[in-house]
């Protein structure tokens, strides 16, 4: 296959990265928004829908973690450490019962 090497990135990386966005856009429904609201949609979703993706696979365990140390005044460390990142999630929402929830 031959590809085009332009700034670091590849044509097939950059076409990866179009087609999720717009497997995103396909799931919050192009036909709620209005041409010109779109945009402002999109790109929030799809920031959404790749921290969703990233933190999916500890969600449960910092849930926990959460559970055990909200009381405490600094609760971060334990947090970070249950989500294997810097970030971390503590709400009961996933990317899928948002969209699933229009309101």
């Amino acid at each position: 296959m031959n590809e085009q090497i332009r700034n670091g990135q590849t044509t097939i990386n950059v076409i990866e990265k179009a087609n999720l966005i717009w497997s995103i856009a396909d799931l919050i429904g192009q036909g709620l928004y209005k041409p010109h609201e779109y945009g402002k949609v999109i790109l929030p979703m799809t920031v959404i829908k790749r921290f969703d993706d990233v933190l999916k696979p500890t969600k449960q365990k910092v849930l926990e973690a959460y559970e055990k140390v909200k009381h405490l005044e600094v609760k971060e460390g334990f947090l970070e450490r249950a989500s294997g990142y810097k970030f971390y999630n503590i709400s009961p929402f996933t990317f899928d019962s948002l969209i699933a929830d229009s309101e």
